[in-house]
């Protein structure tokens, strides 16, 4: 309660300071970077996001001592999933989400104008990319990042994508959210990330709030709740979405690797709140995969909720 009381604090007085008021202009924001999980097994995740999925992992970072400390699992030039073979440190299976900007540098002093608390310098990794992190009003861990020239992902642009790929694309992140206005204070106010659209479950209370990022087609849904789940029931809240063009082509390859991989959940295609045809499925930890077509079935947008969001 206090975090979120020095967040809230923080961003009245970056907003109404004659001396931070466009003191900086936010660099873009160009789309989702990567979404981490931790992993508990990380054989068997490696087997579903690599045999399961199809994708490819092109790189891992090592410990010292030559264990792992993350996989890399690559989705397209730009988008990574990240996995970390460790306990999970109070946010269900989630690490932390990332955003690629073209000036991380920038993006630091821009939030530094807008009353939110940075590391002191912006870092540049042993893949060699730029990037610093901050947290959002919920405490999720907020990255962004700077694909550097001769950073490993430019390094590989255009390779490690292979044909068994079920997607190319990251269309959304989901994450669970405690307050809509705090959540909405930060990505919208501050970050420029503009809402297009809110869907609830049960047509009396919100359950989700789409933002898109400000320079690019990507977005965030966050997952509202009263109570948030419980760490172990995160899983299916803390999401990424997959855009498949064709969701009856991918279930079908999907369901044909499902047998040799041992994959026990049930394969169903169904029609969501947004009128956009998808399907779930759960790496072993339970950490949700959404994939999904990114138009409504006949082509027609489809209605905002105007439910109230959980009080």
């Amino acid at each position: 309660m206090k975090n979120k009381f020095l967040f809230l604090l923080g961003c009245l007085i970056a907003a109404t300071s004659p001396c931070a008021q466009g003191a900086v202009k936010r660099p873009k924001i160009l789309g989702i970077a990567n979404m981490a999980f931790y992993v508990s097994n990380l054989p068997a995740a490696r087997a579903y996001y690599k045999g399961f999925l199809g994708f490819a992992e092109p790189y891992d970072l090592k410990n010292d001592d030559g264990t792992i400390r993350m996989a890399y699992i690559k989705i397209n030039d730009y988008q990574y999933l990240e996995l970390f073979p460790q306990p999970p440190r109070g946010d269900g299976m989630l690490n932390h989400i990332a955003f690629y900007t073209d000036n991380a540098e920038r993006m630091r002093r821009y939030l530094i104008s807008r009353g939110i608390h940075t590391p002191a310098h912006v870092r540049k990794g042993r893949m060699g990319d730029k990037s610093f992190t901050v947290q959002d009003p919920d405490g999720h861990t907020v990255e962004f990042v700077e694909y550097e020239p001769d950073g490993w992902a430019m390094k590989h642009r255009g390779k490690d994508m292979p044909p068994t790929c079920v997607s190319h694309h990251i269309l959304h992140i989901g994450f669970t959210v405690g307050a809509l206005a705090r959540s909405k204070m930060f990505y919208g106010d501050i970050l420029g990330f503009k809402e297009f659209w809110r869907g609830s479950s049960d047509g009396v209370t919100l359950s989700w709030v789409d933002l898109r990022v400000p320079d690019g087609k990507d977005y965030v849904e966050l997952m509202l709740y009263k109570r948030l789940p419980p760490q172990d029931k995160r899983g299916g809240a803390n999401h990424i979405s997959l855009m498949t063009p064709d969701i009856f082509k991918a279930v079908a390859t999907l369901r044909s690797r499902a047998a040799d991989l041992n994959y026990k959940h049930k394969i169903e295609i169904h029609v969501g709140h947004n009128r956009q045809r998808q399907a779930n499925f759960f790496d072993p930890d339970g950490t949700r995969t959404e994939l999904m077509e990114p138009f409504t079935i006949d082509g027609k947008p489809t209605p905002p909720s105007t439910a109230p969001p959980p009080r």
